[in-house]
């Protein structure tokens, strides 16, 4: 349930937004991984970047300064709270509980939990309003150094959706560290093994355009892509993503699961209803998929709970003993979507970029591969 605040609070804190002394607006934000700056000096290129730019954070945040304190005053009016009572699940026509419409994964919590804040798995109230009202501010500023997909022109910014502050200190409840497990040896090899490299291969499918990036698992994105619709029928519960227009099929009937043999990147889904929540167990993944280490042995149990009539509670658990020393959770309030729904997905502009994509990864392992050799002589 999302919990009402008081509009006083709020008012005060949504007006002195930009003056919270966010990370990132004067200084940088976090950098890429070293393998999208190989052989190059990341301060001086970033620092390079921001001279070059005729705007700055400050200047990006005055222009939407006014859509995004008017969203900050509204998004803050209620928040995710675990710990509040829920409201009944309305029903369908023949009964079972209702999660049918659009709905959109997004997150501003962490998936995991920072180190200040080990030990407390939930924010204060005010805690809580204060760190959206950071990372929304900090959305809307974006670093003109920063080398993005321009989201805000398709109001597809996190601070463009119908997000909402969460309790919640990071997205893993379970362990209750609010961290991933370790690796096993296999796992950490299988890491290594799917990272992006120049090769075509190596790169994933989300960014071939052959498959979307919303998992399964459901892991919020850093924008808001999340986009998704379910449709019910007595049999059926139908998930769609927006991202490659994936669609999940999950079976009620009770079926067993697909043979061994049988297996793709989406799983093999069976489903029932849990009070309240639909259960989906998920299997037969594909053994080149790539996510975060895993391989086909992923075990993957979901849970949709329709929570209130404009939230929906995702929670999914993850075992694998071949990639993680531990089974771990995860849990994500879906706000419901505004009309008209999804769009379409339309992938042409990197079927044709990963072209240019490669060509500067090459470049760069060369130059690399020209450094170390320097570098031994």
């Amino acid at each position: 349930m999302r919990t009402k605040l008081s509009t006083s609070f709020l008012s005060i804190l949504a007006a002195t937004a930009f003056n919270l002394g966010i990370p990132g607006l004067s200084g940088a934000q976090e950098l890429p991984p070293p393998s999208a700056l190989i052989n190059q000096a990341s301060e001086d290129t970033v620092e390079a970047a921001r001279a070059a730019s005729p705007h700055t954070s400050e200047s990006t945040y005055e222009y939407f300064r006014e859509d995004a304190e008017t969203f900050i005053a509204d998004a803050t009016q209620r928040m995710w709270d675990p710990t509040a009572p829920r409201e009944p699940s309305p029903r369908t026509s023949w009964g079972d509980p209702d999660l049918a419409g659009y709905w959109l994964n997004v997150a501003y919590v962490p998936l995991e939990r920072p180190s200040e804040y080990a030990g407390k798995p939930l924010y204060t109230e005010e805690e809580a309003v204060t760190a959206f009202v950071r990372w929304a501010t900090q959305d809307a500023a974006v670093d003109p150094a920063t080398v993005h997909y321009d989201w805000t022109e398709f109001g597809m910014d996190n601070w463009q959706s119908p997000i909402r502050p969460n309790r919640r200190t990071s997205l893993i409840v379970d362990p209750a560290d609010g961290r991933r497990p370790a690796l096993t040896p296999a796992g950490q090899a299988r890491l290594q093994q799917q990272a992006r490299r120049h090769t075509l291969e190596s790169r994933g499918l989300y960014e071939r355009c052959i498959q979307g990036n919303q998992g399964p698992p459901r892991v919020p994105f850093l924008q808001n892509t999340g986009q998704s619709q379910i449709i019910q029928t007595p049999e059926y519960v139908i998930l769609l993503t927006q991202a490659n227009s994936d669609v999940r099929i999950f079976h009620l009937d009770g079926a067993a699961h697909a043979p061994d043999s049988v297996r793709s990147f989406l799983g093999d889904s069976r489903a029932h209803w849990d009070g309240d929540a639909l259960v989906v167990e998920t299997t037969n993944f594909h053994a080149k998929r790539k996510w975060n280490g895993s391989d086909e042995n992923l075990h993957l149990v979901e849970r949709f709970t329709r929570v209130a009539d404009d939230t929906l509670l995702y929670e999914a658990t993850l075992t694998d003993p071949t990639t993680w020393v531990s089974p771990w959770s995860i849990e994500v309030p879906w706000p419901m979507m505004d009309p008209p729904g999804l769009f379409e997905f339309a992938c042409h502009e990197q079927n044709y970029g990963i072209i240019n994509v490669l060509r500067g990864a090459r470049a760069r392992a060369r130059e690399y591969e020209a450094a170390q050799q320097a570098e031994s002589r």
